[in-house]
């Protein structure tokens, strides 16, 4: 399987078109694993950004991916799921040339100046300088295949086409085969993610591959000296549960780098803001407390460490906290009057985070013991992140007239589908509130959905931390009131 690519643009027009051409450039072959060097070297020079979209890698674990090229060493990324390992992979496309040239027609990708199949090293031998270039966007220079059990030596190297065989060749002949994705992408980087999975006796036939450079097929060899990068992705669990990487396969891999969730507060933050796709506005204070949401879910005891917390958990926290606001303001768009009322716009509040506690259980693996209490846990969690972040942000300030608001009559009353006008009217004129509404980062010129966002997070902190009773009624709205 090659991961999806955008469209792949045409080579320029000044692009040498024959063998010829090309001596007379200066084009001269490297490897795969060269250019990676080189091209890496040229970005640390000029200062560029070496592996864009990758976020909290910067000091651990990137280094040692650069070790490993500059080394030309093919390499496993070992990590928990959902940190990154793919998207670190595919990111090592963009260290290969923008355009490479290729024998025009060749299966294999084979270099003009380097044939690997008696076909192609008779065909240059024949054409000379009149044979045809063709050229190949880097975009297409990755092949990549999820390991499962049921993956063939034939899918990975190759097999015997019977239709060639039908067709009068010998069954010696290297033209009957039908090369699988490892030899396809010559001259490119291959990848396969989560390699224990695959069969022992198919990653055998990888050995050959990364050392010999040779392939095996139905009983005869051919010498086949591929040009490639191979890097591969496993989970530690992996090794004792699912499968393991055979021993003769690991050494032939130069280097083992260990990936790692993100190690502070500010990159799962960052991580957040990169990679969610909101359909609302999510104010920071929110976007806060839903890190600091993942980070304790990733620590707490009642979850398997073994399977970790993917960063897709903080993300797809982040994404349906958005919808739960724009839910909110569709719904509230048909129950206003239309004449004279500015409609609802969409924003979160803390209170929608409520809703991921049991859209997003299934991430989570919990540990054996704790089954049929997963949301309560998750629950729990979410308050502790909530009161954390109500303290790093509101800490010192003077919230006494918050408190005031309510005495044992009074209430304010809140929820996934009461509108910003309706807590505002509640709330009145609140002293403090510009100094709080300034710490949450909505102080200059707030609309009434950001005011309302920030009122009832200092609401649900000061509930959190037993200074304001609350109480939610049968019909989900939650009152805020009296002492806790």
């Amino acid at each position: 399987m090659t991961a999806p690519s955008p469209v792949t643009p045409a080579p320029p027009a000044d692009l040498p078109g024959t063998l010829g051409a090309l001596r007379a450039a200066g084009h001269a072959y490297r490897t795969v694993k060269q250019e990676l060097r080189d091209n890496l070297l040229a970005r640390m020079r000029s200062g560029a950004d070496r592996f864009p979209g990758i976020v909290g890698y910067d000091d651990t674990v990137l280094p040692e991916v650069e070790r490993a090229l500059l080394a030309g060493h093919d390499m496993v990324l070992l990590g928990e799921r959902g940190q990154g390992k793919t998207r670190l992979i595919r990111s090592l496309v963009g260290l290969l040339d923008e355009w490479t040239p290729v024998i025009a027609g060749s299966v294999l990708n084979e270099h003009p100046l380097h044939p690997l199949t008696p076909g192609s090293r008779a065909l240059v031998a024949e054409a000379g300088d009149d044979l045809p270039v063709a050229w190949l966007h880097r975009s297409m220079r990755y092949g990549e295949k999820l390991a499962t059990p049921d993956t063939s030596v034939g899918d990975l190297i190759g097999d015997v086409d019977p239709i060639r065989i039908a067709q009068g060749r010998t069954l010696g002949d290297p033209e009957t085969i039908h090369f699988g994705l490892v030899p396809r992408t010559n001259r490119g980087i291959f990848a396969v993610n989560e390699l224990p999975d695959l069969a022992e006796r198919i990653q055998v036939a990888l050995l050959n591959v990364l050392e010999e450079r040779d392939i095996q097929v139905r009983g005869y060899q051919l010498r086949l000296p591929l040009d490639l990068f191979l890097v591969a992705s496993a989970n530690p669990e992996d090794y004792t549960n699912r499968g393991r990487i055979i021993t003769p396969l690991k050494d032939r891999f130069g280097a083992e780098v260990r990936t790692h969730y993100p190690v502070d507060l500010d990159l799962e933050l960052a991580l957040i803001r990169q990679e969610a796709d909101l359909v609302a506005e999510v104010p920071e204070h929110v976007l806060e407390v839903l890190a600091r949401f993942a980070r304790a879910v990733r620590e707490s005891p009642s979850v398997d460490p073994r399977s970790g917390v993917s960063a897709r958990f903080a993300i797809a926290a982040a994404e349906t906290v958005a919808a739960t606001a724009l839910r909110r303001a569709g719904l509230l768009a048909a129950t206003e009057p239309a004449d004279g009322v500015r409609p609802e716009a969409a924003v979160a509040r803390v209170g929608d985070a409520v809703s991921v506690t049991s859209t997003l259980r299934g991430k989570v693996e919990f540990e054996s013991g704790e089954e049929g209490r997963e949301v309560e846990i998750l629950g729990h969690l979410l308050r502790t992140a909530t009161a954390e972040t109500f303290r790093a942000r509101l800490a010192g300030l003077d919230l006494s007239g918050f408190t005031a608001l309510v005495d044992e009559d009074a209430v304010i009353e809140t929820g996934e589908l009461v509108s910003s006008a309706e807590l505002l009217r509640q709330v009145g004129t609140v002293p403090g509130l510009a100094k709080a509404l300034d710490r949450l980062g909505l102080g200059e010129a707030p609309t009434p959905e950001q005011v309302a966002a920030g009122v009832e997070f200092v609401l649900e902190g000061l509930h959190l931390t037993r200074r304001l009773g609350k109480d939610v009624t049968d019909s989900g709205r939650t009152r805020y009131g009296g002492r806790a």
